[in-house]
């Protein structure tokens, strides 16, 4: 599982002209899986998410999370993420996970978020999206379950 994390001041998704989501002051989540993730990564990976402290003091240090300024997340599927672009000009994909699959995941990592006390919107799984981001920073921070978690993964 691989998020692309980006601290915003305002983001939106569009699909087919109309607005599904829309957030101030959080993060867009870009949340990609890849075969070999399943459910166990999810809970973990919210945790992590969750603590992360980039949002500034009065200093500008990092020092809150995003519950602690009650930020909110835009979720977007991007099955891109685990583009391998080693051979040849087009990327191959054959690393993400199936779609049916990764649906469910994807489904169970909102579900899961909405959990958590804090604002959650989100895109579509497999639509065709038109993503508006105002960044703040601009912050960008890449969590890759296979490097923060690998005992996770089975062998």
């Amino acid at each position: 599982m691989r998020i692309v994390l980006q601290r915003v001041k305002k983001a939106s998704v569009d699909i087919d002209g109309r607005c599904v989501g829309k957030i101030e002051n959080g993060y867009v989540l870009l949340v990609g899986f890849e075969q070999g993730d399943h459910r166990e990564l999810i809970p973990p990976m919210i945790d992590k998410l969750l603590k992360i402290k980039l949002f500034g003091d009065d200093a500008g240090r990092f020092a809150y999370s995003l519950p602690e300024v009650n930020g909110a997340l835009l979720v977007v599927s991007q099955f891109t993420l685990f583009a391998d672009l080693k051979k040849g000009k087009k990327p191959s994909l054959s690393k993400a996970l199936l779609p049916d699959v990764a649906n469910q995941l994807y489904v169970d990592f909102l579900s899961e978020l909405s959990d958590k006390n804090i604002t959650v919107e989100s895109g579509e799984f497999g639509a065709y999206m038109q993503v508006h981001i105002q960044n703040d920073g601009p912050v960008t921070i890449i969590l890759d379950s296979k490097e923060l978690f690998p005992a996770l993964y089975k062998e």
